[in-house]
């Protein structure tokens, strides 16, 4: 990069640390500091819940998902409009009137102290893990682009984070994130429109749409039932309903968020802001990939994106496969513009035979590129048997390192870097409050006072920093960041939601009944995403419906009790 584009980025991120911390100067209790004393109004509640879930995996890995695979990943999102409205309804209700600092609380006010403890517990399993997945995807950037070590990487990133969501506690993290989201949809669209400019003069919008979408990277809605298939109308809509009813119904990271609002409408226009924004913003993410694969049919488009693992190869002994497979690839490339270029035509003069025999031909030449590809992958992992062979989330940043213009590659690495400490700061954050409420305060040292427990969310958020960096050094080789991280949390989603939704609806069923039956349908969980096929979006239903149903039946063949347990 160059000297302008690294004092973007560094100007950028010394001002989002310095305004977080600036804007939230004063906790003085475990209130303030974790709830932000309940003040913010729904515009920061909304733009904090959207920068949370907007990680840098989102705009690292999904337009180079669409580029691989299509936008068909947008029906992930089809269900959430739907979970913001049920959530708005009854859980904001249940969690402002029951004024709790986490929403693990309700769970012992409704059963008992071990089944808070158990959601408390997988809370923090995963949102642990997701949350150094969230450090590797900007650290990803700098190794790529300077040759960094990645370890080094990590510890600088994660590090930035940690001290201003130490210092400030909850309000660093929702004021920066407010900032950080003008940021990163401002760079996103710059470099959308930036892109499409790139384009050959001769095409039209409408071409583009036409090579895209006949090249099958504007799938946007899959109506076959199938259990196997990760994106289809059904999935998203009721796997998807189901992530997001966990997601932000039950995951502190996200309850944290909405808690801080300053009454229920403003927490509840928060979260409906979200519903109705957070679909168009993904498309349009989505889109920037599809353009991507326009775009790279008239320009040379790399065999592989990761440039630090060919550059390995070109100066190896496996030098000249690189350049015979990077000649052939390149030459069906080439083949591959013409025939699109034909399918142009075809589509202009309306002639169905023709258009169906060249989207057949650019089918197979496709496929071939891909076996193309494939070998390639088998060369880098002779020449390093460490290689990450997962070039997905480097599509988007080797077109940035490439073709922007300077000043705006600093930009666009700026908006990435904006992402992660967004959403890790609200990871971190989450952690310890968890931590510190619900398992340090509750079972470990009930007697502190406010400045004690401060001190101990300090320390705490300082700990779980430590802890993401250290998952985020064993991040890598785990193919699209954006599927990774939602897999993970379609895990412990499922049964997490279970929990909640038979304590608000499932009167009858006691303490015992809901910890054995979340037990069972954890471990069910993980055996489907061990030794199944099933689709990660249905973990979330099965899950769910596992611990409710089997908490009734636990709970009618147990004894009748005259308490709760």
């Amino acid at each position: 990069m160059s000297i302008i584009d690294w004092l973007v980025l560094i100007g950028t991120l010394v001002f989002i640390t310095w305004y977080g911390i600036r804007k939230s100067r004063g906790s003085k209790n475990i209130e303030g500091y974790l709830l932000g004393n309940k003040t913010l109004p729904w515009y920061t509640v909304g733009l904090s819940i959207m920068a949370t879930q907007a990680s840098a995996i989102t705009f690292l890995s999904a337009p180079g998902q669409a580029f691989t695979d299509g936008m068909r990943f947008i029906q992930f999102y089809f269900g959430l409009p739907l979970a913001m409205v049920v959530l708005s309804i009854t859980v904001v209700p249940i969690f402002h009137r029951l004024k709790v600092f986490t929403a693990y609380e309700y769970l012992e006010n409704r059963f008992d102290l071990k089944t808070r403890s158990l959601g408390a517990f997988l809370f923090l399993i995963q949102r642990s893990l997701a949350a150094g997945l969230t450090i590797y995807a900007p650290a990803i950037i700098l190794s790529s682009l300077l040759g960094w070590n990645i370890y080094l990487t990590n510890i600088c990133i994660g590090g930035i984070v940690i001290i201003y969501t130490v210092a400030g506690g909850t309000k660093a993290v929702s004021y920066t994130q407010t900032g950080q989201m003008v940021i990163i949809l401002s760079g996103m669209a710059l470099a959308g429109i930036i892109l499409f400019r790139m384009l050959p003069d001769s095409l039209s919008f409408g071409d583009v749409i036409t090579i895209a979408g006949h090249s099958n990277k504007l799938n946007l809605v899959d109506t076959s039932l199938e259990i196997n298939n990760r994106y289809n109308l059904w999935s998203g809509l009721i796997g998807g309903f189901f992530l997001a009813l966990s997601y932000f119904g039950t995951d502190q990271s996200q309850v944290g968020r909405y808690l801080s609002g300053s009454s229920i409408t403003q927490s509840r226009l928060g979260l409906l802001f979200n519903g109705i924004v957070k679909i168009p913003m993904q498309m349009a993410i989505l889109f920037i990939g599809a353009l991507l694969y326009v775009f790279y049919m008239f320009v040379p488009q790399p065999v592989f994106f990761n440039s630090v693992e060919t550059n390995k190869l070109k100066n190896s002994a496996y030098a000249s496969e690189y350049y015979a497979i990077e000649s052939e690839f390149n030459a069906l490339q080439s083949a591959k513009r013409e025939t699109t270029l034909e399918l142009l035509d075809a589509v202009k003069s309306d002639n169905s035979e023709l258009i169906a025999q060249k989207k057949e031909i650019i089918r197979s030449q496709q496929k071939s590129q891909e076996s193309i590809r494939n070998n390639l992958k088998v060369v880098i992992k002779e020449n390093d048997k460490l290689a990450d062979t997962n070039d997905v989330n480097y599509i988007f940043l080797r077109f940035v390192t490439d073709y922007l213009p300077v000043g705006i590659i600093g930009l666009i690495i700026a908006v990435i870097f904006a992402a992660s400490m967004s959403s890790t700061s609200s990871e971190l954050n989450a952690l310890a409050s968890t931590f510190v409420v619900d398992i340090y305060k509750r079972s470990l040292h009930k007697e502190g006072d406010s400045t004690h427990y401060l001190n101990a969310s300090r320390w705490a958020t300082i700990g779980w920093g430590v802890f993401a960096i250290g998952i985020a050094m064993f991040a890598g080789k785990l193919g699209s960041l954006i599927e990774a991280v939602n897999i993970l949390g379609s895990i412990f989603y499922g049964t997490i939601l279970g929990i909640f939704l038979t304590g608000f609806y499932l009167k009858h069923v006691k303490g015992n009944a809901v910890f054995i039956a979340a037990v069972i349908a954890e471990c069910v969980v993980i055996v489907c995403y061990n030794f199944t096929e099933i689709s990660f979006l249905w973990y979330n239903v099965i899950g769910c419906l596992l611990v409710m149903i089997l908490a009734m039946l636990i709970q009618s063949i147990s004894k009748p009790k005259t308490a709760n347990p």
